[in-house]
């Protein structure tokens, strides 16, 4: 009788987490990286996020591994994807 009711609410349980997992770790970071091109591509931007994000910290002297623009890059475009074009303003101010 208790198997009638616990075998489902595993199942949900299980399918939730996956569904809860693949959306977490996959999709969101599609849907960030997806929204910061539609907004790089509507300012008529031609570079990609890691290639401002290379030249900023180039042109504030700090040199950073492919690595670290990697991560800043994925930080950028989840929590704060209003710095690629704060970044992007400063880079052509210097110029």
């Amino acid at each position: 009788m208790a198997s009638i009711i616990v075998i489902p609410i595993i199942i949900v349980a299980i399918v939730g987490l996956t569904g809860y997992l693949v959306y977490k770790y996959g999709m969101y970071d599609y849907f960030c990286k997806r929204s910061v091109n539609q907004t790089l591509q509507k300012y008529n931007i031609q570079k990609t996020p890691s290639q401002i994000i290379k030249e900023y910290y180039e042109d504030k002297g700090e040199k950073k591994s492919h690595k670290e623009i990697q991560n800043l890059e994925k930080h950028y475009r989840q929590k704060e994807p209003d710095q690629f074009l704060a970044m992007y303003d400063a880079i052509r101010e210097r110029k």
